[in-house]
C-alpha cells in the first residue's frame, strides 16, 4: 500500500463537497462537473493495492455493528449465540454489497445515458464517464471482498430483477437521480458510522473507506442532476418523477438484506423478515440511514405531495418532524 493511501484518514473520508448543492438553487452543472474531474484526478483509490487481500480476517471481528444488524432488539436476537450474531452479520453484508453491485450496474447505465444525451466532450459528460469507471472499480471491490468471504453473493430475487431491468428505461431525470441518491446515501450514511468501528473486520473497514470518499463525489453530482431537472420540468412532470422515486424507495428498503441470510443461523427466510420489518429498530435504522438524503429531497421539493407523502411515510423512513 502505498504512502498515500495509508494516511487515508476520517479527514479524508469526508468527501470533496466542495460543491455545495442546496436544494431549490441553481446550480452550473458544467463548472462543477469540472472540479469534481479534478477531485477525481486528485483523489481516486485503487482496491487491487489499497486493500490487503492476502491478510487473513482477524478472529473474533465482526462485519457490522451489531445495533445495524437486521434482527438487532428482536426476541430472535436474544435467542443466538455470539458466534451465531457475527455469522448473522457476515451474511448481511455479503447481501448488501451484493445489492451494491447491482445497484452500480443500473447507475453505471444511467450514467452512459447521462454522456450521450451531453455534447460528448463537456465536463459533465467526462464527468459522468469517470464516474462509470469508479463505479466498475467499487463493484470489482466489492467482489473481491464477497468471494475472501467464502460465502456466494446474494442474487436479487426474480420479480425484483426484473423490475430493475425495467428501470432502464424509465426517462432520465430527477426519479433517476434520486434513486442515484437513495442507493448511494444509504451506503454512505451506514458505511461513514462504520468504518470508524475498530470491531469491524480491517479489510472491511477499508473498503468502506475507500466507497465513502469517492461517492462523495457522485453524490454530488446526483444531487446537482436532481435540482437541475426538478427546476427545468413542469408541474405535472415533476409530480410524476416524486411518484416513481416514492415507489422506489419502497421497494428497494426491503431488499438490502436478502431474507435468505437468515438461513446461515438457522432461521426461516419468512420469519426472519417479518422479525426484521416488525423489529424495535427496523424504523430507527432507516431513518439514520436515510435522514441527510430525504432532508434534500424536502429541500427540493421531491416530497411535495399528498400521494408522494403518503408514499413516503409508508416506507418508514422520514425523520420524525417531516411525517
Amino acid at each position: 500500500m502505498t504512502s498515500q493511501k495509508v494516511a487515508m484518514n476520517n479527514d479524508s473520508t469526508s468527501g470533496d463537497r466542495s460543491v455545495r448543492v442546496v436544494g431549490r438553487r441553481p446550480v452550473d452543472i458544467q463548472k462543477s462537473a469540472g472540479r469534481l474531474l479534478r477531485s477525481s484526478a486528485e483523489k481516486s483509490y485503487d482496491a487491487e493495492v489499497d486493500i490487503d487481500w492476502d491478510s487473513p480476517w482477524v478472529p473474533d471481528k465482526k462485519w457490522l455493528p451489531e445495533h445495524r444488524t437486521s434482527l438487532y432488539g428482536t426476541k430472535i436476537w436474544q435467542r443466538l449465540t455470539p458466534a451465531q450474531r457475527v455469522e448473522l452479520g457476515k451474511h448481511e453484508i455479503v447481501s448488501i454489497l451484493s445489492f451494491g453491485i447491482y445497484a452500480e450496474n443500473f447507475l453505471s447505465s444511467a450514467l452512459l445515458r447521462t454522456a450521450a444525451r451531453g455534447d460528448l466532450t463537456d465536463d459533465k459528460s467526462l464527468y459522468a464517464l469517470t464516474e462509470v469507471g469508479d463505479e466498475s472499480r467499487h463493484s470489482t471491490m466489492f467482489a473481491r471482498l464477497i468471494n475472501k468471504t467464502g460465502i456466494a453473493p446474494y442474487k436479487l430475487p426474480i420479480g425484483t430483477l426484473t423490475f430493475a431491468k425495467i428501470l432502464h428505461f424509465i426517462p432520465l431525470g430527477p426519479s433517476v437521480s434520486g434513486a442515484t441518491l437513495l442507493i448511494e446515501e444509504i451506503l454512505d450514511r451506514g458505511q461513514r458510522e462504520a468504518m470508524n468501528d475498530e470491531e469491524l473486520q480491517p479489510q472491511l473497514r477499508q473498503l468502506m473507506k475507500i466507497h465513502v470518499l469517492e461517492e462523495a463525489r457522485h453524490i454530488t453530482f446526483a444531487r446537482m442532476e436532481l435540482v437541475d431537472g426538478m427546476q427545468s420540468r413542469r408541474r405535472v412532470t415533476r409530480a410524476w418523477h416524486r411518484g416513481v422515486l416514492a415507489v422506489i424507495a419502497n421497494l428497494a428498503y426491503p431488499i438490502l438484506v436478502n431474507p435468505r441470510v437468515y438461513r446461515s443461523v438457522g432461521i426461516h427466510p419468512v420469519r426472519g423478515f417479518i422479525a426484521c420489518q416488525f423489529g424495535p429498530h427496523y424504523r430507527e435504522n432507516l431513518q439514520f440511514m436515510s435522514e441527510p438524503m430525504i432532508r434534500f429531497f424536502y429541500e427540493a421539493g421531491m416530497l411535495d405531495g399528498k400521494i408522494t407523502g403518503w408514499l413516503w411515510r409508508l416506507s418508514r423512513s422520514l425523520p420524525d418532524d417531516l411525517k
